[in-house]
């Protein structure tokens, strides 16, 4: 029947969009799980990886093993970089579903691998399908908070994926001891990957509306060039800044993964040791970034991120001190996760900060595209000096790289107070701007 021929039709009702952690707490705690989720993908092979190329294949080459970590770092640099445009174009729930689609047969592949190369080609679908879910789930927390809590909710993303990244590595290591390490990897990745996927697929809603409001009010650009967002990153002092600190995160970070486990088991740690160490070190910079991020809501985003880059330099120089004995070992995963959670997240939301939301995921994939590109460089180029030197000097050479990188951030200024390009004086440095 037609309405209003004597019949009233009820009236519906649309819930206007809220920005803030609490009015859009389910969703938010949603994606915190599938962030976990994402992290595990990357500490199923943390602890027990390179050893499955030496033991499984026949490796012998350091620069050979750690060509998994440079395929999974160059896939992801490349899915971080185009996963803002992709989610412009769409949305970003289907970036986020699609990234799990592309982790999905990692598992398998790694099961039925008939050589190291396979492996490698594994974590090239590994590094860009996390470079597109992860990212999504960023960008899609941001939306959801909005500008004020920006540095907690970051805080308690990449707690979430690195507490993620913790637990799966200390899991695989203990299990490793009863099962193959190879059979640890890939029954794990296959459970990780179908879950990620279904709950991305039923559970997730799409932030399109949040951006939409949130742009609504904002004096920024309604922008969202990938071309543009490049050559910020480099044009940029403070965006320049903060993309060579990701970038040596994730060259000390490539260390840790691929050429730590070779160092302690050189010395003759078992594989639940090397699960310990290669566990504790990401489990202490999840658990911390929950503080880290908060803090730099309060205090801003310079200091904690060239302290971070300085402790974690100390760390590793304790590591190549203590000669790959398990205690010192142990102490510098503490340092350098300590370190990590006080540059890791507020490093994005200082990239979150210059950007209006409209920018906001091509600046995000932008970034994360340099930071990334720190797993290749860290794997070939240290790869090299552990072959020509050994494991020790490599540590050592990445020790003195990170606090390089940390004095570069300190002698940057980050001025404080609300910035967008209209407003911002001639000659006036761009920077991050405090919520």
């Amino acid at each position: 029947m037609r309405a209003g021929a004597g019949i009233s039709l009820p009236s519906v009702t649309v819930s206007p969009v809220e920005l803030g952690l609490r009015a859009n707490a389910r969703q938010f705690g949603l994606l915190v799980a599938i962030t976990g989720l994402v992290g595990s993908t990357a500490g199923l092979e943390r602890s027990v990886l390179p050893l499955v190329g030496q033991e499984d294949f026949g490796v012998t080459s350091r620069t050979a093993i750690v060509a998994f970590v440079a395929a999974f770092g160059a896939a992801k640099a490349l899915g971080n970089l185009f996963s803002g445009s992709l989610a412009e174009r769409s949305t970003r729930k289907r970036a986020l579903v699609a990234g799990w689609a592309i982790v999905l047969p990692v598992g398998p592949l790694v099961a039925l691998a008939p050589n190291w190369g396979t492996v490698v080609g594994a974590n090239l679908l590994l590094g860009a399908g996390q470079g597109l879910a992860w990212s999504m789930t960023i960008v899609m927390k941001i939306d959801l908070v909005g500008p004020l809590r920006r540095g907690l909710a970051l805080g308690l993303n990449e707690s979430a994926g690195y507490v993620g990244v913790a637990v799966a590595a200390f899991t695989t290591g203990v299990v490793a001891g009863s099962v193959s390490p190879r059979t640890a990897v890939w029954v794990g990745m296959v459970a990780v990957s179908v879950a990620g996927l279904l709950l991305s697929v039923v559970s997730v809603r799409d932030t399109s509306a949040h951006v939409a409001h949130e742009q609504a009010g904002s004096a920024g650009p309604d922008s969202h060039s990938l071309r543009s967002a490049l050559a910020r990153s480099v044009r940029i002092p403070v965006l320049r800044a903060c993309s060579q600190a990701g970038f040596v995160n994730n060259l000390n970070d490539a260390v840790m993964w691929g050429l730590v486990p070779l160092y302690l088991a050189a010395h003759g740690a078992s594989d639940a040791q090397i699960g310990l160490a290669a566990g504790l070190y990401p489990a202490v910079w999840g658990v911390s970034q929950i503080g880290t991020g908060w803090l730099s809501d309060h205090v801003g985003r310079k200091g904690p991120i060239a302290l971070g880059m300085l402790v974690q330099a100390a760390g590793l120089l304790v590591l190549a001190a203590g000669g790959g004995r398990l205690e010192p070992s142990l102490v510098a995963a503490v340092l350098l996760g300590l370190g990590t959670a006080l540059s890791y997240p507020t490093l994005i939301a200082a990239v979150s900060d210059v950007a209006s939301p409209r920018e906001r995921a091509p600046a995000v994939g932008v970034y994360r595209f340099w930071r990334d590109s720190g797993f290749v460089a860290g794997a070939v180029v240290l790869g090299l000096v552990a072959d020509l030197s050994g494991l020790r000097a490599a540590i050592a050479v990445t020790a003195v790289l990170t606090a390089l990188s940390g004095v570069w951030v300190a002698l940057v200024r980050f001025r404080t107070g609300a910035w967008s390009r209209e407003t911002a004086p001639s000659g006036v440095e761009e920077s991050t701007r405090m919520p």
